[in-house]
């Protein structure tokens, strides 16, 4: 599309917001409905789509994609009314005899900028709590999943008026000619180099954004993990779509002694969940095009592999590969990897891996593999991230029931559930005061005994 085109639909948007359209919760409940019953009347296409761009299996399209978008719809659906409600506040005693209340109120024209690894979820998630919260919205989905974004604009297009929902196709000119645009809230999700440039150009306008970025998760393994559970569930939050997940484990903080047995289990786990030859399983999901795949090759130091390392260039497939005792100076640690390689470092204690989370950048999520309460407590209270788990991976963020975000470099703002409706909302005090009483001590001129007399009241 042209910047001329994009203007002109915003403009159509922001004519629709004015009116008062998007505002009832009537219309709000029934973006709502169109949007499930499309996304279910589609979810053979939209598997057939994310097997084209990604190689997913039908099984992790649905429950990586499908299952968690419908579940922030149902969500939606059940809570509108109440998050739409005022929400009450404790009147101070000198504002009586009147209500305090908070009112959610739509920011109005967004935009939403989606990656290419989660095509539908990271796009129609935020399109949802955006809908529900009463805004508009134009879709800018990633031009690396070309079948995603077609059958999304697809969906979209025979849910909403172009005036509710625009889907904006294309590559990098329709990014920048949008970020142009003055919008009233911008919702990214990509990598930290894009995030920073979305918020510079926001800052023109003073649009208020929401970034969910990345960085390096770690993995904090100790000597009462269970070892079987633990490979069992790195594997599961590692090696999901190829790693190519924002809050996959980035890399292992393990004691030395440990790390043997650690990667037979990890070996073990593949050998189960992707088979002797993970290559060659079709339900193995493949790097998104050759310059990620190259990438994440040139990641790979083969003194150091001790699982997979192998690679198929014609599918763009890399198999899942483990490397131990890797340094904080090898190539593999100095940015997120983003795909299928775990490197594994020496940490012999708790505190040693403290340390070392603390002296990097905040991650997105945090995964500890423990028994030992104080030690899990120990690294909650002191290491910063944006979300995790204990004893598992990937799950803190597969509800509508917890805010899902990164704090620091991995981002800021938060959205899932009523928390997604809050992003795209501002929330209005207001004070509804009653005519009468009207007490004459709260105006001027203020004589010493009505300043003597305010000074104890207040």
């Amino acid at each position: 599309m042209t910047e001329i085109e994009i203007k002109q639909i915003l403009a159509r948007q922001q004519k629709y917001f004015l009116e008062g359209k998007t505002l009832p919760y009537e219309t709000r409940m029934e973006a709502l409905i169109r949007l499930e019953e499309a996304v279910r009347s589609r979810m053979d296409a939209i598997c057939d789509a994310l097997r084209l761009d990604l190689g997913k299996g039908k099984v992790e399209s649905y429950t990586c994609e499908i299952a968690l978008l419908l579940g922030e719809i149902r969500y939606m659906k059940k809570n509108l009314r109440k998050l739409m409600a005022p929400r009450e506040a404790k009147t101070a005693l000198f504002q009586m005899p009147a209500r305090c209340m908070q009112l959610p109120s739509p920011y109005g024209n967004v935009l939403i900028m989606s990656p290419w690894n989660y095509p539908f979820l990271l796009t129609l998630e935020p399109l949802v709590d955006a809908l529900a919260a009463g805004n508009t919205a134009i879709v800018k989905p990633s031009a690396y999943a070309p079948a995603s974004m077609a059958e999304m604009q697809r969906i979209l297009q025979d849910s909403f008026p172009e005036e509710l929902v625009f889907t904006v196709t294309g590559g990098r000119a329709e990014n920048q000619a949008l970020l142009r645009q003055s919008f009233d809230k911008v919702f990214f999700t990509g990598s930290k180099n894009v995030g920073r440039e979305v918020l510079r150009s926001q800052a023109d306008h003073l649009t208020p954004v929401a970034l969910e970025l990345g960085g390096k998760s770690p993995v904090i393994v100790d000597r009462t993990a269970d070892l079987a559970i633990t490979a069992r569930r790195i594997v599961f939050g590692k090696f999901i779509n190829c790693g190519q997940t924002c809050v996959a484990p980035d890399y292992v903080l393990c004691p030395a002694d440990l790390q043997k047995p650690l990667a037979e289990a990890l070996r073990e786990e593949i050998r189960k969940q992707y088979g002797k030859t993970p290559l060659k399983n079709r339900n193995y999901a493949h790097m998104i095009n050759e310059k990620h795949y190259n990438r994440v090759k040139a990641l790979i130091d083969p003194a150091k592999t001790v699982i997979g390392g192998s690679w198929e260039d014609r599918t763009l497939h890399i198999a899942p590969t483990v490397m131990l005792h890797v340094s904080w100076e090898d190539p593999v640690m100095q940015e997120e990897i983003f795909g299928p390689v775990l490197p594994i470092l020496d940490c012999e204690t708790v505190e040693d891996a403290i340390q070392a989370v603390n002296r990097r950048p905040q991650p997105l999520a945090l995964y500890i593999f423990s028994q030992d309460r104080k030690a899990i407590e120990t690294v909650l209270e002191r290491c910063r991230f944006g979300g995790g788990c204990i004893n598992d991976t990937l799950l803190h963020l597969a509800t509508s029931n917890m805010p899902f975000g990164g704090v620091g470099e991995s981002g800021m703002g938060c959205y899932h559930g009523k928390a997604g409706f809050e992003e795209f909302s501002h929330l209005r005090s207001v004070v509804d005061k009653a005519i009468r009483p009207d007490p004459k001590f709260r105006y001027a001129p203020y004589p010493k005994a009505t300043e003597e007399f305010l000074k104890k009241f207040l």
